[in-house]
């Protein structure tokens, strides 16, 4: 093996100290994209909730009640029956980071036909 020279000495430091942000920075891309799949999925749980309540024939006012319950907080809720569905959306924001330096927006929505008996 040879041995290290003056010019090649902390050479593997320096390397180091250079690709470390990098590392950080696709980690807490990872963490970050995660964390909105987890949010999207919530989403989409509350609106399957919220939808399903309409269907069986529970009031707005209820139903919100029950996706707001599932959502993730500060989520959005729109409902709304149109002829024989019902359907519900869910929006919420995500923040990225401890910072909060930026935000995505993730939405799920579910339609669900009224039960059999239940008025349009």
């Amino acid at each position: 093996m040879r041995s290290a020279t003056a010019s090649d000495r902390g050479a593997v430091t320096v390397e180091f100290a250079l690709t470390l942000p990098a590392l950080l920075l696709v980690l807490a891309l990872a963490v970050g994209a995660v964390t909105a799949a987890d949010a999207r999925l919530a989403c989409a749980d509350a609106a399957r909730v919220g939808a399903r309540s309409l269907a069986r024939g529970e009031s707005e006012a209820r139903a919100g009640e029950l996706a707001r319950e599932a959502a993730p907080a500060g989520a959005e809720i729109g409902l709304g029956r149109d002829g024989e569905t019902a359907r519900v959306t869910v929006t919420a924001r995500v923040r990225f980071g401890r910072f909060h330096l930026h935000t995505v927006r993730v939405s799920g929505t579910a339609a669900v036909l009224l039960e059999p008996g239940i008025p349009p």
